[in-house]
């Protein structure tokens, strides 16, 4: 059994990939790492990425775009294989985004992907670089996570869940900006773990090993 990485055009799968293949060396978990077009391919896999950058309802066309793509994703996460999301990749596990007007998502975690907003004029938007994580409840994928851990950013826009129990780690940028998100198989990171350094790559790992 495999990871599958998803592409469809967006992200940048080799750094993804890369950091999952040494992961999955260093920790002999989670099989071949596959980046794949191929719809079957995924529904094979173990586990499943999706990676993304740029707006919303251009990677939610991309993805659609790709022959049986979005289907064999919700069919294989329905089905319990775990899940991860990155940046535009867990902004898709929402009911909508609102960049350039409002687009739907899987609707997996209740709520918008917002722009974020501060009051602050020296802060500047995109949030972009380094930030400490903030653990807001122990989730698997955070092990060994703590806060004032860094992670990478390079966003505009963020997830507002309904319910606040599916948000797991935030950081502060004017106020709280969503870092992660998740519910039974499946959990989404705003922040890129394959440019995280050792907070990513712990990460990754943990989400390779995972068995929700």
């Amino acid at each position: 059994m495999s990871t599958a990485i998803v592409d469809y055009g967006s992200g940048n799968l080799h750094s993804a990939a890369k950091s999952f293949e040494r992961m999955s060396r260093e920790t002999g978990a989670g099989g071949p790492i596959v980046v794949t077009a191929d719809a079957d391919a995924v529904r094979r896999a173990e586990r499943i990425v999706l990676p993304g950058v740029g707006a919303f309802g251009d990677c939610a066309r991309g993805l659609r775009a790709v022959p049986g793509m979005w289907e064999a994703i919700e069919e294989r996460v329905a089905a319990g294989v775990p899940f991860l999301g990155i940046c535009v990749g867990q902004q898709l596990m929402a009911d909508r985004g609102l960049e350039f007007g409002a687009h739907s998502g899987f609707c997996w975690i209740a709520g918008d992907v917002a722009a974020i907003e501060i009051d602050d004029p020296a802060l500047k938007i995109p949030h972009m670089g380094w930030n400490e994580l903030i653990v807001d409840r122990p989730h698997p994928l955070l092990e060994g996570i703590s806060d004032g851990d860094h992670a990478y950013f390079v966003h505009s826009f963020h997830m507002t869940p309904q319910d606040p129990e599916a948000r797991f780690a935030h950081v502060m940028h004017g106020g709280p900006v969503t870092a992660m998100v998740g519910r039974d198989n499946m959990a989404g990171t705003q922040f890129h773990p394959e440019k995280s350094q050792a907070t990513g790559l712990r990460l990754i790992a943990n989400f390779l090993a995972w068995k929700p």
